[in-house]
């Protein structure tokens, strides 16, 4: 598998998410904003950061970008998307995930380990762990809480896209939500960072099953190119 790592003014995970791939077994290089074609990639990984320092709100000077359109027709043809942290923010402001992330509701910028638990580990981004487990990745952001209406939240349950959840919800997430995937099941955004939870001697690898099985939807899905 080759990923593009998107990278827009103001990006700084995209080393971490570039290293993640890599070290999942897979291959990446760095994609700019101002490129119109992801044709070359077999995925796409919008890392985190603050985008366009997050002038008018996060992702949304992001979502009006050349690559955007590119990112859009990657996630059509059925290529593994996923986008941590502002990466997921992008993603909702382009339309490919329902809802929104907005301020915490502490108005403060949190960034330490949370314990998530997977609540469904049918995706083929979470097959690697069991249904119910608890693991740990980092969060770091000032607009984290995932915001949804009511219809919107009752799609999500009813199909089984909530696939992530906070066990001590640091920022009023709705139901305590931290990663959703599309209908397709083919996009992913989640808040937490699980390409910063590569090594026990940094507090958790429970990151590192995620690109692992993102490296195996080759062989999983024989409509890539």
């Amino acid at each position: 598998m080759k990923f593009a790592v998107v990278k827009f003014p103001g990006s700084n995970c995209d080393r971490d998410m570039l290293n993640a791939a890599v070290k999942a077994g897979g291959e990446a290089e760095y994609v700019d904003y101002r490129e119109t074609s992801l044709e070359a990639y077999d995925g796409v990984l919008v890392p985190g950061g603050f985008s366009f320092g997050d002038y008018l709100r996060s992702g949304a000077m992001a979502s009006v970008a050349p690559i955007t359109r590119a990112i859009k027709e990657a996630a059509a043809s059925g290529k593994p998307v996923l986008g941590v942290c502002n990466g997921f923010q992008i993603l909702t402001e382009i339309g490919l995930l329902p809802g929104a992330l907005i301020f915490n509701d502490t108005h403060t910028f949190i960034s330490r380990n949370e314990v998530l638990t997977i609540t469904n580990n049918e995706t083929a981004f979470t097959s690697g762990y069991e249904k119910g487990e608890s693991v740990i990745f980092p969060v770091a952001h000032g607009e984290g809480h995932y915001y949804c209406d009511d219809e919107t939240h009752e799609t999500l349950v009813e199909n089984n896209r909530i696939v992530l959840t906070y066990n001590d919800n640091p920022n009023g997430s709705r139901a305590d939500i931290a990663g959703i995937v599309n209908e397709a099941g083919n996009v992913f955004g989640l808040m937490p960072h699980p390409e910063r939870a590569l090594e026990t001697l940094l507090g958790s690898d429970d990151g590192m099953r995620l690109f692992e099985k993102m490296n195996d939807w080759e062989a999983n899905h024989d409509h890539i190119h």
